[in-house]
């Protein structure tokens, strides 16, 4: 009787190991999963953000060579003693 008793507990026992790995294993998978989802949305706001960067860099850089050639042709202007157009148009 002790025997049947002992095995029975021992049985109670391991099932409930058993539930509780198995939903243990659950909140694994759902912690995976929504560390996954936040990686990717960063890496999502990290890339939108790379890409406004660069256009605001191409702008800019758009912007100095425009002023660039605007100062050269008003220094070639100034040294040929002509308009800004003529020089421009060299």
């Amino acid at each position: 009787m002790r025997k049947i008793v002992l095995a029975a507990a021992i049985a109670g026992a391991a099932l409930s190991l058993a539930a509780c790995s198995e939903s243990t294993e659950e909140a694994t998978d759902e912690a995976m999963d929504s560390a996954m989802a936040d990686a990717e949305a960063n890496v999502e706001a990290a890339g939108e953000a790379v890409e406004g960067a660069a256009a605001d860099v191409g702008e800019a850089a758009g912007d100095a060579v425009e002023g660039a050639e605007g100062a050269a042709a008003e220094a070639e202007a100034e040294v040929q003693d002509e308009t800004e157009t003529e020089a421009a148009a060299d």
